[in-house]
């Protein structure tokens, strides 16, 4: 299963999951890093940018940082 390094940003006015050129991600979320709402809405984002489950994504390390490593099915 791959693992992305992803830069949360949350408090955004969109939200939107894009590449950068270092090959890690930038996740613009609409949530505040509140009770877990900026964590929730990035699974979900996540989820449906690569096709699989929200219950199938999971956060590796980074759950109470902006740095993420994120977990995805093949």
């Amino acid at each position: 299963m791959p693992i992305l390094q992803i830069k949360a940003k949350p408090n955004a006015r969109v939200s939107a999951l894009t590449r950068q050129d270092d090959g890690t991600w930038l996740a613009q979320l609409k949530s505040p890093p509140v009770d877990g709402k900026a964590n929730a809405e990035l699974i979900e984002l996540v989820a449906r940018t690569f096709g699989c489950a929200k219950s199938s994504v999971t956060v590796k390390s980074g759950a109470g940082t902006r740095y993420k490593r994120i977990e995805v099915p093949d």
